[in-house]
């Protein structure tokens, strides 16, 4: 009969060794020694969390500075339409929320991609000749951020690339290198309004390119895209066989001598995935409502795309089912004039802005057409004594109590971006500050010298 001999040798803080013998008849055959397991805590954060970075926070919390305690903080940095109070959404979507409230009916789990009535009120709502639309092309999510999250997640693998604006929205990145997916930037043209360059953006694809993310209105620029330009970036996209990532939060606020063109109406060959919801142009950002639409008129996404998207949803099990109740009423019922309104006052704070700013030696703003923002260059050839865009705002709060994000979050140094939601009051008073802020430090072509010889 054969036996095993098990002898254990270790002491204190050192793993057991196993010495293993076997004897067979007689014969003893020595198996080796098998180190045994020590149990002792190894936890350590995941290699997903490690990668992600958000270049906004990682910025905003390095600048050490407090405001002058002379001056109230003015922060046109946040762009959150509620902030101050002055943007309030309108009566009829607060109504829609109270009665599915009190209904009761809206309180368990929803189907993870959204009810079907409620993915049928916004496929009625954006569908068009030109990009029709149905139930199955909508699903909900929790805000847009949650519709980009899943639409990178279903088309990019770890390893591919994907081709993101600079300037451009800082979520784009944190989402993609959080998933193991390679950023490559193209670069937008602020002497054409911000309109891409087409060339550079064409000579980043490759092999490994997984989409492209077209951001129009755009945060941070408030540039509009024509519908020529963008029958120009599909040209690119149809002859590289890219799909495109639109991200369409600002679609239709754009100002009146402007026009959207969803980007999904001027193409039928291109597959679209466009992420929208009810955060900007219904000003409830923190009701956490987006969509994505599917286009995709030449079944080039199938239905591999469309089950990717169903499972990567199940993962959370949709946005708020009460938001969801609401939603046939808020988009249905909202009354015309409040959306004329809310652009209004954007149009004559942006005025406002562009005006006062473009007096201002050593600035040079750029017009906006629409969305909530404008970008501003800084000259920092005339304010010698800053290192780059993050110094001179840095300076900016200590003297002046004003608070604009510099455009390296980004990832465009040198200009910074304005919200252009703040009170007209405000707007004017910061424009002010800003105006003392840049006489007091800037240097004409002699005195930026001179500076620069004394360092």
């Amino acid at each position: 009969m054969d036996s095993y001999l098990i002898q254990v040798n270790g002491h204190g803080d050192h793993a057991p060794v196993l010495d293993v013998h076997l004897k067979t008849s007689g014969n003893s055959v020595s198996l080796g020694k098998v180190k045994g397991r020590k149990p002792r805590w190894a936890v350590r954060a995941s290699e997903m969390s490690k990668r992600t970075f958000n270049p906004v926070r990682a910025i905003v919390d390095s600048m050490k500075v407090e405001p002058n305690p002379k001056k109230a903080m003015i922060s046109l940095s946040l762009g959150d339409p509620t902030v101050f109070g002055n943007l309030p959404t309108n009566d009829e979507v607060t109504r829609a929320m109270k009665e599915v409230l009190d209904s009761g009916h809206y309180n368990g789990y929803a189907p993870s991609v959204g009810y079907q009535s409620c993915r049928e009120a916004v496929a009625a709502y954006y569908s068009c000749p030109e990009a029709p639309l149905e139930a199955q092309d909508v699903i909900l999510t929790s805000g847009c951020s949650q519709a980009i999250e899943l639409a990178l997640a279903v088309l990019a693998n770890p390893g591919q690339n994907i081709l993101v604006p600079r300037p451009g929205f800082s979520l784009y990145k944190t989402l993609a290198l959080s998933m193991g997916i390679e950023v490559k930037l193209y670069n937008l043209l602020p002497e054409k309004a911000w309109e891409i360059d087409l060339k550079h953006l064409e000579s980043l694809v490759d092999e490994k390119t997984a989409c492209l993310i077209v951001n129009n209105p755009s945060n941070p620029c408030g540039s509009v895209f024509s519908k020529s330009h963008l029958q120009k970036i599909l040209a690119v996209a149809s002859r590289q066989c890219v799909p495109i990532l639109a991200d369409e939060i600002y679609g239709d606020m754009v100002f009146a001598d402007c026009k959207y063109e969803p980007i999904a109406t001027l193409s039928t060959n291109v597959p679209i995935l466009s992420c929208g919801g009810l955060a900007k142009r219904w000003l409830v950002p923190g009701w956490r409502m987006g969509w994505i639409l599917i286009h995709d008129r030449r079944d080039i996404f199938g239905n591999e795309i469309r089950d990717g998207l169903l499972r990567l949803s199940q993962r959370i099990l949709g946005p708020c089912t009460i938001v969801q109740g609401a939603l046939e009423h808020i988009l249905h019922r909202t009354p015309p004039e409040f959306y004329h309104n809310t652009l209004s006052i954007l149009k004559s704070n942006a005025d406002l802005c562009y005006a006062a700013l473009s007096a201002i030696p050593g600035l040079q703003p750029v017009r906006p057409a629409g969305a909530m923002y404008l970008m501003v260059e800084i000259e920092m050839e005339h304010f010698p004594e800053f290192e780059n865009d993050v110094e001179f705002t840095e300076r900016l709060i200590s003297e002046q109590s004003v608070f604009c994000l510099p455009a390296t979050c980004f990832e465009y140094p040198n200009f910074f971006r304005v919200v252009i939601t703040v009170p007209e009051e405000m707007i004017l008073e910061a424009c002010s500050r800003i105006q003392e802020f840049c006489e007091m430090h800037y240097q004409g072509a002699e005195g930026a010298q001179d500076l620069e010889c004394d360092k």
